[in-house]
């Protein structure tokens, strides 16, 4: 048995940034249409708030269903084919949006994108490429990317917007899934044996069991209700700034403004949630001003920087809990079911972007911009009260110990049980099969020495 920690190999960051990349440009080309489709929607036969709502969110119901379908089928026909199908769908949509002058072939446009639902298989491709003794740093990377990507695209899509039209934002997102496909096949390292990783797989058993889950539950939710509010505010914002006096072409500049002082008001928040353990302090913060900046911006964004102000509160509550979510479903993921966890999180949060599209679009055609922030604000108080009662989670990390050879295969019990009488170590589970022993452990109670003569004694029997 092996616990290794160790330096990255180059084929290792290779892969990491070459399928970092990929998703970021894959989520860049989603997101940089947010700031900019309510702007141009004018230029659209047959567009309506409602249908600007709907061809924002549309994306999502897509990505939800076909998800977990593209990751399955990417462990029996390959990673790399069913990421290039997935980026050749995600660049077709692209190219029928930018053709299209009614807001139905937007609409088409917009579903053809997210049905390119390869996400899992990208994650899983990364676990394919690394060891399991960096994974965890590689999925952080792939998180890192997406956030980059949703502040570049609040920039970039106004700018775009405001030189080439709406038409110029989807030819360059087809641009992007061109590109893409060129960094899977010349980055990228070549595919080795499909493997099945817990960490990152989705097993079917296991989905029936994250649903049972109060705890994943809540985190599901939250990220349900947070893309949610996301996706419906930009049915209205884009037209808020209009109205307080910002030409289209000087949108981005205020984008570029909030999202880099509210990373800076996030950092720190970050800080005292992983280092002293208030997770759940954090997280009530966090959907606090949400709730305070959504309706700040219903009823009190009247001037320039009043709206500036407002949108700073929401985006730092947002990144806030876009970083300390899924490190929340981290530690209270089973051991070794951590893929499975963050299947039904991520169909959450495509979920909530659907409906996030649908509910702007249905409030802003029916009572006007400002019932958009009321009716969200109003579900994220409902949201705050609901997560009140959450247990805030257990500082667990996950290890991953490789086991050597077939020898334990009659032992299994015996070896589970040395793994669960460390100090520390709270949850175990072996894969034979794949050659791995998963633990959840408490790195301040962790008796690293008695770990350490675990994994030497079992070393010693390999040999």
């Amino acid at each position: 048995m092996r616990k290794v920690s160790g330096l990255l190999l180059a084929s290792e960051r290779r892969a990491i940034s070459g399928l970092a990349g990929l998703y970021a440009t894959r989520m860049l080309g989603l997101f940089m249409v947010l700031p900019v489709l309510a702007l141009y929607a004018d230029d659209l036969i047959g567009a309506t708030p409602f249908l600007v709502g709907l061809a924002l969110g549309i994306y999502g119901l897509t990505q939800a269903l076909l998800q977990i379908p593209f990751g399955m089928l990417s462990d029996r026909v390959g990673r790399k084919p069913v990421i290039a199908a997935g980026m050749v769908l995600f660049m077709l949509g692209s190219v029928v949006a930018a053709q299209a002058d009614t807001i139905g072939g937007v609409l088409l446009g917009r579903s053809l994108q997210g049905s390119g639902a390869v996400a899992a298989a990208i994650m899983a491709l990364l676990a394919d490429q690394t060891r399991e003794q960096v994974r965890t740093a590689a999925m952080a990377t792939i998180g890192l990317s997406i956030g980059v990507a949703f502040a570049v695209a609040m920039v970039l899509g106004p700018w775009l917007a405001a030189g080439f039209g709406l038409p110029g934002v989807f030819w360059f997102t087809a641009l992007l899934a061109a590109g893409g496909l060129v960094v899977l096949w010349k980055l990228v390292p070549p595919a080795p044996r499909l493997i099945r990783h817990r960490d990152v797989g989705m097993d079917r058993n296991q989905l029936k069991a994250m649903l049972g889950r109060r705890d994943l539950l809540r985190l599901d939710l939250s990220i349900f209700v947070l893309h949610l509010v996301l996706m419906a505010i930009f049915v209205a914002v884009p037209l808020r700034l209009l109205d307080v006096g910002i030409a289209p072409e000087r949108h981005g500049i205020t984008y570029l403004g909030v999202m880099a002082l509210a990373f800076l008001c996030m950092v720190p928040l970050v800080v005292i949630a992983e280092k002293r353990r208030r997770m759940k302090t954090m997280c009530l913060l966090a959907i606090t001003a949400i709730t305070l900046g959504l309706g700040g911006l219903a009823g009190f964004a009247t001037s320039y920087w009043g709206l500036f102000g407002w949108l700073l509160l929401f985006f730092t509550g947002f990144n806030l809990l876009e970083a300390t979510l899924p490190s929340m479903l981290s530690k209270l993921a089973p051991a070794g079911a951590k893929g499975s966890a963050m299947g039904v999180y991520s169909t959450s949060q495509f979920l909530g972007a659907f409906l996030g599209g649908l509910l702007g679009g249905v409030l802003a055609q029916q009572w006007g911009l400002s019932a958009v922030f009321i009716g969200c604000a109003a579900m994220s108080l409902a949201w705050l009260v609901l997560m009140i009662g959450m247990v805030p989670p257990p500082h667990l990390a996950s290890e991953v110990v490789a086991l050597d050879g077939d020898q334990y295969g009659d032992a299994l019990d015996t070896l589970m049980a040395g793994f669960a009488e460390v100090a520390g170590v709270e949850e175990v589970m072996v894969v034979p099969e794949e050659g791995l022993a998963y633990l959840k452990v408490d790195r301040q109670r962790l008796d690293e020495k008695a770990l350490a003569r675990l994994i030497e004694k079992g070393n010693s029997i390999d040999t």
